[in-house]
């Protein structure tokens, strides 16, 4: 462990001299959540149109670049075993073997809509979550706003996160409709 933490001091202090070089903001270390720490400099990424590797789960991609995009404004359920999963069915009384079921569709529609396609990212206030992955709205190439067509498919509910709001009306708009219309999960 200490020579871990050896390796990420030393990281840090031989990457501060030319943390301005490149992008003209000082370089920041992520945890990417795959047991990884990610120094992005260098070469930034064109985020206007870039490939979606694969969807890891109903609200987040993997970019052909390897960084991770958490959809803005929408949650899914969870399809993992995960702290949040026991969270949620214990919040919703719902059981854990139908959120995983529920999770499992919402990635499937999320992978059948974006996996393997060239995207657009629109970012709000915050670029990064306390994860390190990238906050983001999401566009197909074609104009589809996906993290939308994901609620108004009916594979999202809402989570709206202060200062990331700007599309919070739609959203919650497109989330009324589909409940009412019992689309995709409120069946």
């Amino acid at each position: 462990m200490r020579n871990i933490v050896n390796f990420i001091i030393c990281v840090i202090i031989l990457t501060l001299p030319f943390s301005f070089c490149f992008s003209g903001e000082p370089v920041k270390i992520y945890y990417n959540g795959a047991g990884k720490f990610v120094i992005p400099f260098g070469k930034s990424n064109n985020y206007a149109d870039i490939l979606v590797k694969r969807a890891i789960d109903g609200d987040t991609l993997q970019l052909e670049s390897g960084e991770r995009v958490r959809l803005i404004g929408i949650d899914t359920p969870e399809m993992h075993e995960s702290d949040k999963l026991y969270r949620d069915s214990q919040r919703t009384g719902q059981d854990i073997r139908m959120i995983k079921e529920l999770g499992r569709r919402a990635w499937q529609f999320t992978k059948n809509l974006a996996e393997g396609r060239r995207v657009s990212l629109e970012f709000d206030v915050e670029k990064y979550d306390k994860y390190g992955r990238i906050l983001a709205y999401v566009y197909l190439k074609d104009g589809t706003f996906v993290n939308a067509k994901i609620i108004q498919e009916g594979y999202a509910s809402l989570m709206t996160i202060p200062p990331n709001v700007k599309y919070a009306e739609l959203f919650l708009k497109l989330y009324r409709e589909a409940r009412d219309n019992r689309r995709g999960l409120w069946k």
